[in-house]
């Protein structure tokens, strides 16, 4: 099912933004709204993205040779599935020649948080798995209504962990807040991330080391 919200931050642009760090979500804008396709399925997202994307584009009535920004959010997430909408995010913007736009991926859940009012401050918690948690802190929202980072991404340990007084465990990163994250920081001129995922460990699958040579 495709979700169409308003944004009139996004204005002019015709962006794309994709998510796979929790579940895996795509969001198109145009003329001031956002179209979003999402799917809960913790594991398939390789099988899902294309759907996804051709479901909002088509909601859209957006033409890929339109996009003028590609959104990547880049976690932190999982290893397998993180990467999947960081490959797809990259493919697409080379392939309708587009700027990458790299976004923290819980700035999208701090956005969706502190825009109602309802807290000064969030703490953004996501199941990294192993028995630890994915954590960071957001401030507030700057000038440009951005949400302002003071701590993390970090991964913690589940055990002993101490909740803090305003915090949200997201269910699925909304590619839509990521992409409104997104508009916000073109129209103020503000960097974006670098173009790296934010895995914060090492994947379980590590190439084997080289085989000791046997001597005669």
């Amino acid at each position: 099912m495709v979700v169409e919200i308003a944004a009139q931050e996004t204005g002019g642009h015709v962006l794309v933004a994709f998510d796979s760090s929790l579940g895996s979500s795509v969001a198109v804008c145009r003329d001031g709204r956002v179209w979003q396709a999402s799917s809960d399925d913790p594991r398939g997202h390789a099988e899902v993205i294309g759907t996804l994307l051709d479901e909002s584009l088509k909601a859209a009535g957006v033409n890929p040779k339109d996009v003028t920004g590609v959104v990547s959010g880049v976690g932190p997430g999982p290893f397998t599935g993180l990467r999947v909408g960081i490959a797809a995010a990259q493919t697409f913007a080379l392939g309708v020649a587009a700027p990458l736009l790299p976004v923290k991926s819980h700035d999208a859940a701090a956005l969706e948080v502190l825009e109602t009012g309802a807290a000064a401050s969030v703490r953004v918690v996501q199941d990294a798995k192993r028995r630890e948690l994915f954590v960071s802190d957001y401030a507030a929202l700057d000038w440009a209504g951005v949400p302002v980072l003071t701590g993390g991404p970090r991964i913690e340990a589940r055990e002993g962990y101490e909740p803090a007084e305003h915090e949200v465990w997201p269910e699925r990163v909304s590619a839509a807040k990521l992409l409104q994250v997104a508009a916000r920081r073109l129209a103020a001129g503000a960097a974006f991330e670098a173009p790296e995922a934010l895995y914060l460990r090492q994947p379980d699958v590590k190439a084997p080391a080289a085989v000791k040579r046997v001597s005669s």
